[in-house]
């Protein structure tokens, strides 16, 4: 049994189980499940349809509540607060990247990223000047102005990392970020991502198919009758 951290990592889980009911039973997803990732760490997450992937990035990402168990960000239990508080943490200390980029259409790409750090309460020449710092490090610095149509799904998808990392979150979790992507794009937008991972210091929970890509970050993980499972 995994005790309660000493130290806050970016993400703990511990002793998590989660449950769907069915008919008149249940089907159990997880089951006593922990696991951590610290700060500037990239893990892959590499597991088969259909063993609980996407649970795993709920609970992380607070969008589901455990049914035993505890689930902290940045030290912070979160299976008691209350929904406002669950959402102000997930606001402050968790990004999110999906397969599908999301971008609001009518807004440029610096537009895109600017939004969450003015929804947080930045002031828009703040806003303007980090989300400018990161769209340049992904390699977009001459595409600030342009709208999701005018981008490659590539770029797209850069735009979608940087937005995630706007307001300088603790974890960032993504599933299947590259999965729409042609392999060289999707080689660049991997490469792009771990890179801000490492030299942001923020934690990266990435769901993912590709062993080639997984076997660039830190630490691989699956899931083994409802546990997480280290990898070699």
């Amino acid at each position: 049994m995994m005790s309660e951290p000493d130290y806050p990592p970016a993400l703990a889980l511990v002793n998590v189980a989660r449950r769907y009911k069915e008919g008149e039973g249940a089907i159990e997803v997880l089951r006593d499940a922990s696991f951590a990732i610290e700060p500037g760490q990239s893990v892959a997450l590499v597991a088969p349809s259909g063993t609980g992937k996407s649970t795993l990035l709920h609970l992380a990402g607070l969008l589901e509540h455990p049914d035993e168990g505890e689930v902290y960000i940045d030290g912070e239990a979160t299976s008691g607060l209350p929904d406002r508080d669950r959402t102000r943490l997930r606001r402050l200390h968790v990004g999110f990247v999906y397969q599908f980029h999301h971008l609001l259409p009518e807004l440029t790409a610096l537009e895109n990223v600017m939004m969450p750090q003015m929804i947080r309460g930045l002031s828009k020449k703040d806003a303007a000047a980090r989300g400018g710092d990161l769209l340049g490090y992904l390699g977009l610095g001459k595409r600030l102005n342009h709208r999701p149509s005018e981008l490659s799904g590539g770029e797209q998808q850069r735009v979608a990392i940087a937005r995630a990392l706007a307001n300088a979150p603790r974890l960032v979790l993504a599933d299947e970020p590259t999965g729409n992507l042609d392999p060289k794009t999707s080689d660049h937008v991997f490469g792009a991502l771990t890179e801000l991972v490492h030299a942001t210091g923020v934690a990266a929970l990435i769901a993912t198919h590709n062993l080639e890509l997984a076997a660039r970050m830190d630490r691989r993980v699956t899931l083994r009758d409802g546990q997480v499972v280290e990898l070699d």
